[in-house]
């Protein structure tokens, strides 16, 4: 990862979060945001999200909802079908 820019998470309130360094947006309900950052899969996790902005050229994220649980995914493609595989 020697392309990594900043990456910026500013959570105000457990409501309100902006976050500098994102690439995707891979999926996301009222419940679940999962995106792409420049640090990795990122899931976001709460009640009623909602993405306020999503500005990919500028890698800018808002979103607002009572956000629960803010959590890297470590995990590779690979890695996730072996050991789902040889569970």
């Amino acid at each position: 990862m020697s392309n990594i820019k900043e990456q910026k998470l500013t959570l105000s309130d457990r409501k309100h979060l902006e976050l500098v360094g994102v690439t995707e947006v891979i999926n996301f309900s009222e419940n679940e945001i999962l995106l792409e950052s420049n640090m990795g899969k990122l899931i976001i996790q709460g009640e009623d999200l909602h993405i306020k902005q999503l500005d990919l050229e500028n890698s800018q994220l808002l979103v607002n909802g009572y956000i629960t649980d803010l959590r890297y995914d470590q995990e590779t493609k690979a890695e996730g079908f072996f050991k789902r595989l040889f569970k």
